[in-house]
């Protein structure tokens, strides 16, 4: 909590300053009302002592008995008016500071969190970094615009009240505080005991978070599969443990909170029991002195003014051990190490050639299982480079360390002649656009998302490449043509009209260098005769990596690189390596039927290879990889 402040509170510390001095005096201006009522019942009332406020000059108290009421009459109206006005500048205050604080951690939060690297992503399930980035940043702004300024008021209300009591009458504010200590041995054991509680707790509501949102997003298969119990079981599991968990802070809570109130309930029972006796029969045992009717009026307000903020104590310390734990996953997040970044030597990558090279190149996931060993082939500028190969066999994992997703473990990825660690993330990535399989369009416009990358183009140059991808002609049959939402991730489209929208995208952003990635795979003949011809305008002039299970896309590219198990195990032509009669030619004889020209052995290692690659797979992606 004292990094929130030192990092985010200082440069907004004015309304913080504002807020809580407004809090302070307010608290203060309560006690004025029960000092003056008490003074006005033996100065004014009995008249059996002199008319006496702490701070106030004699030269200002009215020498009558009447001006003496009146007196205290304006100064218990001044007090309460002066109570709104400072609660009014304490709520502004505080309530502009702590949003501007959740502002900005929470967009600070997000910029760091879209820089990390992809192995966090891989492994960070979506609903716990959507419970940090709202209800965790919110538990902070909580804290910093009611706890902190309740918190404050207590540590005002018990040492501005113990003051007065003592000055009024000091053996008696030893009976009403004699709960303070036992109060704050019960409050730190609460704290130590609760910290944990609330860890697990925002835990919990970031799992349950994750449960819902992979429910809605996957919803179309939920009712296909008519899973609908089976899931509703596993939301009902994440909710209980949140439940279970909350149950188990509540319990805590309803422990400390009425057995705060109760020893500040005997300390008024102990003040008022004693005051009475002491006025009643005279002053008790070990008690001297004399005891006023007025101050024990004001000792029985004061007491419960100081009893309230005491009772309260418990929500103070619940709410600040849920914004820590909040604390402690936003920091957790901030802080985490970032491999995948720029050092202070790297350049921009200026014009671009479009030259490629694997060097070499070796790549193990988060496990350490090998995906890439000794990877090695070139593309020149305006060349295809296509890779194939079984599933698993490390297809997108190097086109994921072309685009620097990931760094190579050994050997080096170069664009004209430049290792990409050796440049800025910016400018590589600016001079490569890419196409995958698995489209994301966002919630927006079919404006917004083609114009996503490249917000400078204009309209003419929207429609030219909507028109060169093949979705001009789709776009404007839409209700609203370009202007029509098409949904979350584009769902009232369909999967060759998304891909085409993603084709022109990559065609407005104009980039040297393109990565396609199983771009036709997931769509009918039809459709994949538009895409294939909107690629083919697309690549042009431009250095293209085609990774792909149809052969036949790629038939014509100007080099075939064929993986197997993460290694290089053939290379040339869709002629050459058809004639080589090696995997290739065993993989082109499944596609295109020929069976019967491929020998039984060959398609025994085949279908072991992908088994293989199945497993190899299968732990990548565990790891922080897909391939």
């Amino acid at each position: 909590m004292v990094r929130l402040f030192a990092e985010y509170g200082r440069k907004n510390l004015p309304f913080f300053v504002v807020g809580l001095l407004a809090s302070v005096l307010n608290r203060l201006v309560g006690i004025v009302p029960a000092l003056v009522l008490g003074v006005a019942i033996d100065a004014v009332f009995f008249q059996n002592t002199a008319y006496a406020l702490p701070l106030v000059p004699e030269s200002w108290i009215p020498a009558t008995v009447t001006g003496q009421f009146w007196l205290s009459f304006w100064l218990v109206i001044v007090a309460f008016v002066a109570g709104v006005g400072l609660s009014w500048i304490q709520g502004l205050g505080l309530a502009v500071y702590s949003n501007r604080v959740q502002h900005t951690v929470r967009v600070d939060t997000y910029d760091v969190l879209q820089r990390l690297d992809m192995t966090f992503f891989d492994d960070k399930q979506t609903g716990q970094v959507l419970s940090i980035l709202d209800s965790d940043v919110r538990n902070l702004r909580t804290f910093l615009d009611s706890t902190l300024s309740g918190g404050l008021q207590l540590v005002v209300s018990v040492v501005g009240i113990a003051g007065v009591l003592f000055y009024l009458n000091a053996q008696l504010a030893a009976v009403t505080l004699v709960a303070v200590p036992l109060l704050a041995v019960f409050t730190v054991w609460f704290m130590r005991t609760i910290r944990p509680m609330y860890r697990a707790l925002r835990e919990s509501v970031g799992a349950l978070n994750t449960r819902i949102e992979n429910n809605v997003a996957g919803m179309e298969v939920i009712k296909a599969s008519t899973t609908e119990d089976y899931e509703t079981t596993r939301v009902a599991d994440a909710s209980m443990d949140y439940y279970q968990r909350a149950l188990a802070v509540v319990r805590l809570d309803y422990l400390y909170q009425p057995t705060m109130e109760l020893l500040a309930g005997v300390a008024f029972a102990a003040t008022f029991a004693i005051g009475g006796i002491w006025l009643i029969f005279g002053p008790p045992w070990p008690f001297t002195g004399e005891l006023l009717v007025g101050e024990f009026v004001t000792f029985l307000f004061m007491t419960q003014r100081f009893i309230d903020p005491l009772s309260g104590a418990g929500r103070i310390v619940n709410a600040y051990e849920n914004a820590r734990a909040s604390g402690e996953r936003i920091f957790g997040l901030t802080d985490r190490d970032v491999t995948v970044q720029d050092s202070s030597e790297t350049v921009d990558l200026g014009p671009v050639a479009g030259r490629i090279e694997f060097d070499d190149v070796s790549f193990a996931y988060g496990n350490g299982r090998p995906v890439l060993h000794d990877v090695s082939f070139a593309a020149a500028p305006g060349e295809t480079v296509a890779l194939v190969g079984p599933t698993g066999a490390g297809k997108s994992t190097a086109a994921k360390l072309l685009l620097r997703l990931y760094d190579t473990s050994d050997g080096a990825v170069r664009v004209d002649g430049h290792d990409v660690r050796d440049v800025s993330l910016k400018s590589l990535r600016e001079a490569m656009g890419y196409v995958s399989q698995d489209v994301y369009l966002f919630d927006g416009t079919v404006r917004e998302n083609l114009l996503y990358g490249a917000f400078d183009a204009t309209e003419a140059e929207m429609v030219a490449a909507a028109q060169a991808a093949e979705a001009h002609e789709f776009v404007s049959h839409l209700p609203n043509g370009y202007d029509t939402r098409i949904g979350e991730r584009g769902v009232k489209l369909s999967g060759g009209q998304r891909q085409r929208l993603s084709i022109a995208r990559a065609m407005l952003q104009d980039p040297q260098i393109l990565v396609l990635d199983e771009a036709t795979s997931a769509v009918d003949t039809e459709t994949e005769l538009l895409i294939q011809r909107a690629l083919s305008r697309l690549t042009t002039g431009r250095t293209t990596l085609v990774i792909a299970h149809r052969l036949s896309t790629i038939r014509h590219a100007d080099t075939i690189v064929v993986l197997d198990e993460g290694r290089v195990v053939e290379s040339g032509t869709h002629d050459e390596l058809v004639a080589q009669g090696g995997l290739y030619a065993t993989l082109w004889g499944v596609q295109t039927g020929d069976v019967g020209g491929v020998s039984a052995d060959a398609l025994d290692r085949l279908v072991d290879r992908i088994r293989e690659g199945d497993v190899i797979e299968q732990g990548a992606t565990t790891d922080g990889g897909e391939d």
